[in-house]
Parts: C-alpha cells; structure tokens; sequence
C-alpha cells in the first residue's frame, strides 16, 4: 500500500506577479520624487506642485501594495515579512509628507532617501526567485 504523501506547498504564482508590478511601479514613482526635487531646486517652481501630488500618488501605490501583500501572504503563501514592510513603508510615506509640507526639510530629505532604497530593495527582491518560492511551514 503507497503511503500518502503530502503535495508540495502551493507557491505564490498571481499574487507573486501582482505584487511585482506594484512594487515597480511603486519604485518608478519614488524615482520620479528626487527629480522633481531637483527641478525645482533649478528653478522649475512648478515642479514642486507635481512632486506634492506624485508624493501622494506614491502612498496611494502603497495602499495597494498592502492589499497585494495581504493576498501574497495569505493566499499565496508568500513570505510573511512583506506585509508589515509595505505598512511600515506606507507610515513612514505619510510621515514623509507631513515633513514635506511643514518645509522640515533636515527630515524630508533624509526619510525620502530612505523610502528609495526600501522601495529599490524591496523590487529587487520580487523580482529574486526567492520571491516565488512558498514559506515553509513549522514542523
């Protein structure tokens, strides 16, 4: 008699592809943020209007990447770290914009820098193989 062996964990597959487009989309607004910086430290005073909004649009992208997470997490059976860094980020985003327009630039600057390389990471690792692969339950 063939003993019953368990099938494989179920690997994120859609919730893996939704989740890498958001996070690079997510990415090419940051991006955009220090170039429309830099504009209107040149002299494009509209560019500042445009970072406002993009800043905005950048939180919004995140208010979707947790929802994706919530899937990848529950329904794919992601990598449970993904969820509470897409929360973290998204409270750190609203922080970001709160000192953008209170104009305290000494936080401004750095906490932007810092939303840039969480954001490059965090792609990064969605696009690794590592992403598709399921957790590992506890045995």
């Amino acid at each position: 008699m063939e003993s019953a062996t368990p099938a494989p964990p179920r690997s994120p597959r859609v919730s893996l592809w939704l989740l890498r487009g958001i996070v690079t989309v997510h990415l090419l607004a940051v991006l955009c943020q220090p170039v429309l910086a830099g504009l209107f430290l040149s002299g494009d005073v509209a560019a500042i209007e445009v970072h406002g909004i993009a800043g905005s649009a950048v939180a919004m992208l995140t208010l979707v990447a947790i929802g994706v997470a919530i899937a990848y997490v529950a329904a794919g059976r992601g990598r449970l770290w993904v969820l509470p860094v897409a929360v973290v980020l998204f409270l750190v985003e609203g922080f970001q914009i709160g000192v953008g327009y209170a104009h305290e630039l000494q936080l401004h600057i750095p906490v932007g820098v810092a939303i840039v390389v969480v954001s490059v990471l965090l792609a990064v690792w969605a696009w690794l193989p590592s992403a598709a692969s399921p957790r590992r339950s506890r045995a």
